[in-house]
């Protein structure tokens, strides 16, 4: 019998396998898991070269895998000026950091912030572009949302974005305005894409790699052994940076890769297509972000039936972002006509991104199609108290309805749409398990399930919602040796305290790769 590289002994194992749930000892050969059972194989795995780690009762589990994330937007974040609570309670905050910023950048230069909330601003609204140009009137300003999906510019970036007093909405997307003569107020919805990837400077060099470096430790601090970036821009050029933070050590995590619908033809003429790449590097789906922003589906909904038959007969998964029951409701037809026109539909395991808002009408639809759905469990506690202030009482019961959907017999993943939140793992397993938000309110609490029912989104189901089951999500003999040591079960404590859990270690590939 060969040796192992690395052991785990005296270890509560809680492999996510039904087929055998618990273990004392893990060993691992060759970056793969070669054998899980009980401590008295120790003799028989440990030879003179082999790494010996004592857990002395520590928990470990699979590498935790982020299903819907953004890695170049939280590597925007971690370079930019962080305007999340509690720090900042005002406009008048925010008018205040970009004004300590623009003392200490040249004029002209652009001054990016990120994670503003309007909900919890003094104010209760966005900032205008006139109040940012009173703390920068020299430099181009930008304001990401917490939600990414809007942001302020001041008046210099809208001059640079081309953005005036007639220039129309691009399809999809909403310019406010102010009211007596309609000019831009600087709040853009749906527009942050393109203001990042067409009007902003490219990020690169230096300030990319420092970026990317952060990055990875907040990932690795968090257990992330593998990431799914869920970006619509994604693009051929977003692969190559990929593939040089791999070569160069500077992004661990193993990372699949989706591309945006318009990238598509991209990698078919690279010669690849999905599931392309290596181990730590793979091509997946294609992301689709259809819009109600104005009260109409865009694109419509024959375009999107289309641009989901054009990549399935290609041979790629979709992704399909959807999150106001009306927008969930269109997604789920289009999936349907779709599956009309493909009798192989279901091996793609194509997915629903997000499915916010499911009442109990659409999810039976959604089990009818078998299509997978991405949920953020976190969002209870992170955005429970928003929600409760904002959402109808008669929608609360089913936004983001965490057992309804684990109880639907679907393939659930967890994710956490960092930086849209924290990217920890463990906040989304104390979501689902107790949904309780962050100011001690519950956020229908029926919608709870225990923690061995949420761990698996995180793990297996994350894994099979990228066609991965097969190499990860599990502690089985012959997978990747993805782990993570945790201080406490999450399954033997009060689910109140599994957000005090701390990480230990994270191993990818059987090599340790951050240590608490």
């Amino acid at each position: 019998m060969p040796t192992a590289d690395l052991i785990l002994k005296n270890a509560n194992v809680l492999t996510i396998d039904a087929r055998q749930p618990s273990a004392q000892l893990v060993a691992v050969k060759n970056g793969r898991i070669a054998f899980v059972g009980g401590n008295d194989a120790l003799s028989e795995w440990q030879g003179a070269g082999t790494k010996v780690i004592d857990c002395a009762g520590k928990t470990v589990l699979p590498g935790f895998n982020d299903a819907h994330c953004h890695i170049f937007s939280l590597i925007r974040k971690l370079l930019s000026i962080d305007l999340s609570v509690p720090s900042i309670k005002s406009i008048e905050d925010i008018k205040a950091v970009i004004r300590k910023r623009a003392e200490k950048v040249a004029p002209g230069e652009w001054i990016a912030a990120t994670d503003y909330n309007e909900f919890y601003l003094a104010e209760k609204r966005h900032p205008t572009r006139w109040e940012l140009d009173e703390a920068a009137p020299e430099n181009p300003v930008v304001l990401s949302h917490r939600s990414l999906h809007a942001c302020v510019l001041n008046s210099k970036a809208l001059e640079m974005a081309g953005i005036h007093i007639a220039t129309p909405e691009p399809p999809g997307t909403f310019i406010g305005r102010r009211t007596e003569d309609g000019e831009p107020n600087g709040l853009l919805v749906e527009m942050l894409g393109y203001i990042r990837e067409k009007v902003m400077p490219p990020l690169e060099g230096e300030e990319l790699e420092k970026g990317v470096r952060l990055a990875n430790e907040d990932y690795l601090s968090h257990g992330l052994t593998s990431l799914q970036d869920a970006t619509y821009v994604n693009d051929l050029k977003r692969w190559r940076y990929h593939q040089y933070f791999k070569v160069e050590g500077m992004l661990r995590s193993r990372v699949y890769m989706m591309t945006g619908v318009e990238s598509l033809p991209q990698f078919p003429k690279a010669h690849m297509g999905f599931g392309s790449g290596s181990n730590y590097l793979r091509l997946g789906a294609v992301k689709i972000v259809p819009s109600m922003v104005t009260g109409q589906l865009h694109p419509p909904r024959e375009e999107l039936v289309q641009q989901v038959l054009t990549a399935h007969r290609a041979g790629f998964q979709v992704a399909i972002h959807a999150v106001q029951e009306k927008l969930v409701d269109a997604i789920v037809g289009v999936y349907e006509e779709v599956q009309k026109q493909a009798p192989d539909f279901p091996v793609r395991r194509h997915r629903i991104e997000h499915c916010a808002e499911c009442p109990p009408h659409l999810l039976e639809r959604i089990k009818r199609l078998g299509l997978v759905i991405v949920t953020h469990p976190s969002f209870a506690y992170y955005s429970g108290d928003r929600y409760l202030a904002m959402v109808a009482s008669t929608t609360i019961p089913y936004l983001y309805p965490t057992k309804a959907l684990v109880e639907s017999g679907l393939v659930i993943a967890g994710a956490s749409d960092s930086p849209v939140v924290n990217s920890n793992p463990l906040m989304g397993i104390y979501g689902g398990a107790t949904r309780q938000t962050s100011s001690g309110q519950k956020m229908s609490p029926e919608q709870a399930v225990k923690v061995e029912q949420v761990l698996p989104l995180y793990t297996r189901n994350a894994a099979y919602a990228s066609h991965e089951e097969h190499v990860k999500g599990t502690l089985t003999a012959g997978k990747f040796a993805d782990m993570v040591v945790l201080s406490d079960d999450p399954t033997r404590i009060p689910p109140e305290k599994i957000k005090d859990i701390r990480l230990e270690m994270t191993i990818i590939g059987g090599e340790v790769v951050w240590e608490g």
